[in-house]
């Protein structure tokens, strides 16, 4: 897990990674997997420890919880101004089917967005099923206290 440590951090921290821990480790053909608060902060992120990306990609930022956390919350932007445009409620999930994999982008709370990036042979009912699982999980503890927790310790671990 690519995360910060969870040393010092209140229960409800530690919980939230480790449910993030268990989405990865639980779903096969997940590249990477990032929570996003409503300004485009990355919350929690983690990685696969072992990486699903070709060979030929090269290594560096490109694919990383960062990346997907900014390509997260431009998503959430345009959907959410969208679902505005239409009148049409609330954006509950959104996905984007790639050649080369999917991105799902799911509503937690107060406009945080939990994100996926898939392998282009995941499951994607599979997904959506786990996603849905952490959202409904996480929705009712990420507070503002605890959003700003979360951000803290994303900015002491860089």
């Amino acid at each position: 897990m690519t995360a910060p440590s969870t040393f010092g951090l209140s229960r409800e921290a530690r919980n939230l990674h480790w449910l993030l821990k268990n989405l990865v480790e639980e779903v096969p053909g997940l590249r990477s997997v990032a929570v996003v608060s409503s300004d485009g902060l990355m919350l929690l992120s983690s990685d696969p420890e072992t990486p699903v990306a070709p060979r030929d990609v090269p290594s560096g930022p490109k694919g990383s919880a960062a990346d997907l956390a900014t390509i997260v919350s431009g998503i959430g932007s345009l959907t959410i101004g969208a679902a505005k445009l239409m009148d049409g409620g609330a954006v509950k999930q959104t996905m984007v089917a790639m050649e080369e994999g999917s991105v799902f982008v799911m509503s937690i709370s107060d406009g945080s967005l939990l994100g996926v990036h898939a392998t282009p042979d995941c499951d994607m009912s599979v997904v959506a099923y786990h996603m849905a699982l952490f959202v409904g999980r996480a929705g009712h503890v990420l507070t503002p206290e605890l959003r700003i927790e979360l951000r803290k310790s994303m900015e002491s671990a860089q």
